[in-house]
């Protein structure tokens, strides 16, 4: 599904979705394909969700968005340093 269709489907909402297809251009990563986890009336509630999920799948890629956007203006991020292993 494309962003403007999440937008009319689950108007003025908190989503959780998954970048199904997505690639970077100049630093923003742009979402062409998305499937939609569920739906919220609050951010809260949605980054409580969201970070379950990415806990138990951190290799996909999860975004919590609000639908009133009309463009999506994601930033890509650079990671540097170091990162813990499991134990």
């Amino acid at each position: 599904m494309q962003w403007n269709k999440v937008r009319v489907l689950y108007p003025h909402q908190w989503i959780l979705l998954e970048a199904i297809k997505a690639h970077t251009e100049s630093g923003k990563r742009i979402l062409d394909q998305v499937s939609v986890i569920n739906a919220f009336s609050d951010s809260k509630t949605a980054m409580k969700e969201y970070g379950l999920i990415h806990h138990n799948i951190p290799s996909r890629e999860f975004y919590v968005l609000h639908t009133d956007r009309e463009h999506l203006d994601i930033s890509e991020r650079k990671w540097i340093g170091i990162r813990g292993g499991k134990n």
